[in-house]
């Protein structure tokens, strides 16, 4: 049931008639109290869509009454007109739902071209259509209509004590630490102030959705949106509720990857014996930026020594000599020179595990990536024709 498996929200996906195509394209999710404690963390990407200026605005004040998302267009880098859009639509909102909403309490995101502004005759119409379609088991639906190149929707849920954690997410392309480019909507009827849920998502996302790297290439619209109705009436221990959001975003994420623009393989990267955290990860997105080695996943080659190219680029404490690989365990790389036989390494299935072992200290880290097929190349050459 998505966002509306926790009690307090209702949701609803409808085809505004932004997307061409004619597929659903509008969602929206409203927190009904009555509690309405919101938290919410945005693209680190210099360059930001109108509605993460706008959504950014509002998670300041702690409090969210709606969530409006639309795909077919992003309307980002569109200039002062794509933030009066961001408002207008914000407004629109407010004005239909009625009663105490107001647009400051209304966040706004948007996923698909960048640089084209949104239809405001077809979306502003769309929010009343959505409007009156809102219902308690309205998640699927709205999960549907903010896809963009997702071949499905995604969603996922975890429960507590007489609580839940619910959330949907669209992402398939442009997958890199940063959030990668997705929008995530995630509900709780726990009841819990804002300054909690922001430390619960942000120790959530900072190991599930900043750990996605499929293609290296980060959004402009990335949002991730954690909301509280506090219907159950529960006050849930601070950390059974921070795990049951971090296994909603690492659900989500693995399904992210799973649904990775033209991929045929998953891969897991594991970084062991680092010397601090910050080490593992670097090393780990070293090594799932490289497109060679993503080259050779997907030709099903065990090519360690790409993996070894990698780690060499960063800044990690490592000793060149002590380095190990691991290829669906097989240690393929023993001490920086050959180890196992390659021959024995599979990889026939879906799933790549790398393990690279920097031989320094106790720390770990690790990055989900896909291997670079023609079929991203060709998608991603069509995306705006």
């Amino acid at each position: 049931m998505s966002v509306t498996a926790a009690q307090g929200f209702t949701a609803a996906g409808i085809a505004a008639g932004i997307k061409a195509n004619g597929n659903p394209d509008l969602a929206l999710v409203v927190n009904n109290g009555p509690r309405l404690a919101a938290a919410g963390v945005f693209t680190s990407n210099r360059v930001k869509a109108a509605p993460v200026h706008w959504s950014e605005q509002v998670l300041r004040g702690g409090t969210v009454s709606a969530v409006v998302l639309n795909s077919g267009g992003a309307n980002a880098c569109t200039g002062p007109k794509g933030f009066q859009d961001t408002h207008a639509t914000a407004e629109k909102v407010a004005e239909t739902l009625g009663g105490d909403v107001n647009a400051g309490e209304v966040a706004v995101a948007s996923t698909g071209l960048i640089g084209v502004l949104l239809p405001m005759d077809k979306l502003l119409p769309g929010v009343e259509t959505a409007a009156a379609a809102l219902s308690a088991d309205g998640g699927e639906a709205a999960a549907i209509a903010i896809k963009t190149t997702d071949t499905v929707h995604k969603t996922a849920t975890a429960s507590g004590g007489g609580w839940t954690v619910g959330g949907m997410a669209k992402g398939a392309g442009m997958l890199a630490p940063g959030l990668a480019t997705m929008l995530v909507v995630l509900t709780t009827d726990a009841d819990l102030d804002s300054a909690t849920l922001d430390r619960a998502l942000r120790a959530a996302t900072r190991t599930t959705f900043d750990r996605v790297d499929s293609d290296g290439c980060m959004s402009t619209n990335d949002t991730v949106l954690l909301l509280a109705s506090g219907a159950s009436g529960q006050v849930p221990a601070y950390e059974e509720f921070a795990e049951a959001v971090r296994t909603v975003c690492d659900d989500l994420a693995r399904q992210l990857i799973g649904d990775a623009e033209g991929a045929s393989k998953d891969i897991r990267i594991e970084v062991i014996g680092a010397a601090s955290e910050d080490d593992a990860v670097e090393v780990g997105r070293s090594i799932a930026r490289n497109n060679l080695l993503k080259c050779a996943i997907h030709g099903e080659d065990p090519n360690w020594g790409r993996v070894l190219s990698a780690i060499g680029t960063t800044k990690a404490a490592f000793d060149p000599d002590r380095l190990n690989v691991a290829i669906n365990d097989v240690w393929v790389c023993k001490n920086g020179s050959v180890g196992e036989d390659r021959d024995l390494v599979s990889m026939k299935d879906r799933e790549v595990r790398i393990t690279a072992d920097l031989s320094t200290g106790s720390e770990s880290a690790v990055i989900w990536a896909n291997d670079l097929t023609a079929d991203y190349v060709h998608e991603n050459s069509a995306y705006s024709s």
